[in-house]
């Protein structure tokens, strides 16, 4: 009997040592938050991410590590890892995320907004906001906060003024329908190719333009794609890019309610912080540009409404292909205008 107790005591003491025991902060995270993003390293997004980054990492006291994991090459397959769970958190345009939830085209639809003080308007309502969550859930994913890319133009080998210019440009365009849709009803031709292979196709030919912001083209490098004789950027503003952060869902569930309270109440100050820096950037950089041989346009009120008029109706006709979640977030995003 006294062996039998002498065996269960240090049976019992075996397990005491070899069980888990609760990690500290001192000793280390208890949860990885891998965040990966094609952004460039030092961009306005970049320095975002990292203000993301260390609010978390003090709000949880250290229990949550952040890693950023900057320049990827394609935002379609991090998309796709962060909905299987395999990595944490994305961190990219809506664009990108639209490959795995087609609803959100809508958004990146041309002239949805005409103006930035419309973007935020919509995008911060808290209607559209309950859309998006509601559409991201079923993809597995958990809205974190808006970043920002700004309105996107077109950088072309031929001068652009009216839709006719763009007859058999081939334009390379991002995975995403709304793009697609929008090069098409202009007479373009889009060509669908990744961040990482976007300049090689430029050098090569491949390509004639590309549609982007100013801050991405830089940040990219994209613009020196084109020869130096054959730099032309139209200001068409016809596509507001917003930035988003999302969690894994299947990562988000398991962790304890005071480390999501954390994660689902990112500063708005931050998303603000964010849009500012990107705008003030702006007009410093179309200055660099034409430093860099480009011809800048800015196109006058009959230009643009031509434009307007060749894609009107598109909005309506992603929303229509993506289904009824895409068209309620269209409606929520046009009655948030009214």
């Amino acid at each position: 009997m006294r062996r039998f107790v002498v065996v269960g005591a240090c049976l019992a003491l075996s397990l005491l040592f070899s069980a888990p025991v609760p990690t500290s902060a001192e000793e280390g995270p208890e949860f990885i938050l891998e965040l990966g993003s094609v952004v460039p390293p030092g961009s306005p997004w970049a320095v975002q991410l990292k203000k993301v980054k260390e609010h978390i990492q003090e709000k949880t006291n250290g229990r949550v590590k952040v890693k950023l994991r900057l320049g990827r090459s394609n935002e379609r397959s991090l998309a796709r890892r962060v909905a299987s769970g395999s990595m944490q958190g994305f961190a990219g345009s809506v664009g990108g995320l639209s490959s795995i939830v087609r609803e959100v085209n809508v958004l990146e639809a041309p002239y949805v907004f005409d103006t930035v003080e419309q973007a935020d308007k919509a995008l911060d309502d808290p209607k559209v906001l309950a859309q998006v969550r509601k559409i991201l859930d079923k993809r597995k994913l958990v809205f974190a906060l808006w970043g920002e890319n700004g309105f996107r133009s077109y950088f072309s080998r031929r001068p652009i003024r009216m839709p006719e210019d763009m007859k058999g440009i081939r334009y390379r365009s991002q995975e995403a329908v709304a793009h697609v849709e929008a090069y098409k009803a202009i007479g373009a031709s889009p060509v669908t190719i990744d961040v990482a292979n976007t300049m090689t196709s430029l050098q090569t030919g491949v390509v004639d333009g590309f549609d982007n912001t100013p801050l991405f083209a830089m940040a990219t490098t994209w613009y020196q794609g084109l020869d130096d004789d054959e730099r032309n950027l139209f200001l068409s503003k016809h596509s507001y890019q917003p930035g988003i952060v999302v969690y894994s869902k299947k990562w988000f569930d398991t962790l304890p309610k005071d480390i999501q309270d954390v994660l689902l109440n990112i500063p708005y100050d931050l998303t603000t912080w964010g849009r500012e820096q990107v705008r003030q950037m702006e007009p410093v950089l179309i200055k660099n540009l034409v430093r860099y041989g480009y011809d800048v346009h800015e196109p006058t009120a009959a230009e643009r409404n031509a434009f307007k008029a060749k894609e009107k109706g598109i909005p309506e006709k992603v929303a229509k292909q993506v289904g009824p979640d895409g068209q309620a977030l269209l409606k929520a995003v046009r009655d948030a205008l009214k």
